[in-house]
């Protein structure tokens, strides 16, 4: 699988095994400008492909992206399990859509689940991210 592939041959254990089945999306990766579960999909399909992971996320100079900085800032993790494959996937729910609503983040990342935080802290990180993103200050108030 793709998933065991990205971690066992290229040494990159940020994206996460969940299930195994493509229904927690802890193993999402960016794969062609589409959001993909690497679980369940082989490695060979992926050839010559242009593939992100978690590690290819941050800002060039190595600094935390808006979206990093996001989680990070509105405590948009607890045990961090499905982190990665969050923030990948909101990245590019953001490049899609840099200026959603919070219907449209909930409905984004619907096939992502995170067991711990009940999803109003990520939300508010993708939030702030758009924010950031779009040049404009992040308030919690303008919610």
């Amino acid at each position: 699988l793709l998933v065991h592939f990205i971690r066992e041959n290229l040494q990159m254990t940020g994206t996460h095994i969940g299930c195994d089945t493509s229904h927690c999306g802890a193993c999402t990766v960016d794969l062609d400008g589409m959001s993909v579960k690497s679980c369940t999909m082989f490695a060979v399909q992926a050839e010559g492909a242009t593939i992100t992971t978690i590690e290819g996320v941050a800002n060039a100079d190595g600094t935390l992206s808006a979206l990093q900085e996001g989680f990070r800032m509105m405590h948009g993790l607890q045990c961090g399990y499905c982190t990665p494959g969050m923030i990948v996937r909101a990245r590019r729910l953001l490049e899609e859509n840099p200026n959603p609503s919070e219907a449209e983040i909930r409905a984004g990342i619907a096939g992502n689940l995170c067991r711990c935080t009940g999803y109003q802290n990520i939300v508010k990180a993708i939030q702030y991210a758009a924010a950031k993103l779009n040049g404009v200050e992040f308030s919690e108030a303008a919610e």
